[in-house]
């Protein structure tokens, strides 16, 4: 099998820049499925998040793209704002080199007055949540007769979430004749009838993840109640020291109950789940990613479709019933080679669900005694950097290199000082070490940013 990209017949400008990106050797899941996806096939591929998935249809968009037209060529469809604003800011990263490629989203919570205003001035690429782009079809803002390729990324999930018949109502507004391209973590039945219902003849790819499980340390913790688990929580963080992790909960009230433990515990951490406003899971996932939490604990559907990298570890605070979705929790750490731990807390009662896991995996369960783990009362969990916001973003023009600029100019701080810079349409968040987030505060509140004032403030 080719593992090359140089030696697929990809547009030079795109061999260029996968080059100055460093992309030299496709993933397993790009090995397989690109060159069905250049040859114009129909794809199904099973594979998880994180596995590179983005570039298999990305760059078969992106080559066969006619940039001097000014027709929607390509749709994608995924189940979160934060997974369609993740592939699109790849996808742009990937066509950099290509010129006048216009990739725009289309989710909820965000003015559908100013999409449809971007959308009269012309799209190639869509990629958005099936919500809203149904409901701009719907209005006749959408046109979407011309496509060429139809993208499910993370199907399954948009199918846990309901969306089945509005992804086949949006179905009816593409033309008949199209490459479908469809990916998923997991394989059930529904996503083999979504498959026969909007592909043809697809060809199906699946990637072997076992090499990444044999990075993966995997403990199991049993207590004696379910009352035991906080303390069990402590227990482990303090022998193990994870900077970064996901705890995994199955319901909402759980998941804002154990964040707003470790916080009083002194570890920084966020929750998201299925209740929260879309501006507060934003900022929750921003402060995650830029390393100003230490902790994200999660519903699995909230949690699914987040690509997250430099995870040390995964606890789940309650085991889940389906082997597979164990699989795909711990598979989020130890990804690209790197080593990762999960660890799994249970009760008696609940011995059925480690034999399934063990059937499912073929693999021994290891058994770890938590009395034998003793906390030392002084520990914390204190992150490197902290959030900063900023009253501005996109409709402002601001780019990161203002911010920055403006942080080193008029705050003082040294660039290393300063870490992600995430900007919103109406708000920015910038990581800022720890020792420097007053500094870079105080400073700013008496400064400008492109020769303007703006509120700032902790996120």
């Amino acid at each position: 099998m080719e593992t090359k990209f140089e030696n697929l017949e990809l547009k030079s400008e795109l061999l260029t820049n996968l080059k100055e990106l460093k992309y030299e050797t496709m993933t397993p899941i790009q090995a397989q499925g690109l060159p069905f996806v250049l040859d114009g096939r129909d794809v199904i591929g099973r594979a998880k998040t994180g596995s590179g998935k983005t570039a298999a249809f990305a760059l078969g968009i992106l080559n066969s793209l006619d940039t001097g037209s000014q027709n929607i060529h390509s749709l994608v469809l995924c189940p979160t704002r934060e997974l369609a604003d993740q592939v699109a800011t790849e996808t742009r990263k990937l066509a950099r080199m290509l010129k006048n490629v216009k990739v725009m989203t289309i989710c909820g919570g965000t003015s559908e007055y100013h999409q449809e205003k971007s959308l009269s001035h012309g799209a190639h690429i869509i990629v958005g949540t099936p919500g809203r782009v149904l409901r701009l079809l719907k209005k006749k803002t959408l046109n979407l007769s011309l496509v060429n390729t139809f993208v499910l990324d993370e199907a399954d999930r948009m199918l846990d979430m309901g969306f089945h018949d509005d992804i086949m109502h949006i179905a009816t507004y593409l033309p008949k004749v199209r490459q479908t391209l469809l990916f998923s973590a997991t394989y059930p039945e529904d996503i083999q009838k979504l498959g026969e219902k909007v592909q043809k003849d697809a060809e199906h790819v699946k990637v072997d993840t076992d090499h990444e499980e044999n990075t993966i340390s995997q403990m199991f913790f049993e207590l004696q109640s379910h009352k035991d688990k906080n303390d069990a929580v402590l227990k482990i963080l303090d022998k193990y020291r994870p900077d970064r992790f996901i705890i995994f909960c199955k319901t909402k009230i759980i998941t804002d109950q154990v964040a707003a433990f470790l916080n009083k515990n002194g570890i920084y951490a966020g929750s998201i789940h299925g209740d929260l406003m879309q501006n507060e899971r934003t900022v929750v996932m921003t402060m995650f990613a830029n390393r100003s939490l230490s902790a994200l604990v999660a519903t699995d559907v909230a949690a699914r479709g987040l690509d997250i990298q430099g995870l040390a570890a995964v606890i789940n605070y309650d085991l889940p019933s389906d082997p597979e979705v164990y699989v795909h929790r711990v598979g989020r750490t130890g990804r690209a080679g790197e080593t990762g731990l999960a660890f799994s807390l249970y009760v008696e009662q609940e011995h059925g669900k480690l034999d399934a896991i063990e059937d499912y995996s073929n693999k021994n369960i290891k058994i770890e005694d938590i009395s034998a783990i003793e906390v030392d009362s002084q520990y914390d969990l204190i992150p490197e950097m902290k959030t900063m916001y900023i009253s501005g973003g996109k409709k402002d023009k601001l780019r990161p290199g203002d911010i920055l600029g403006a942080l080193v100019n008029e705050a003082k701080l040294e660039s290393a000082d300063v870490g992600d810079i995430n900007i919103m349409n109406v708000l920015s968040y910038v990581a800022i070490k720890e020792d420097k987030i007053e500094q870079a505060i105080s400073k700013l509140r008496n400064g400008r940013i492109k020769n303007r004032r703006f509120r700032v403030g902790h996120a």
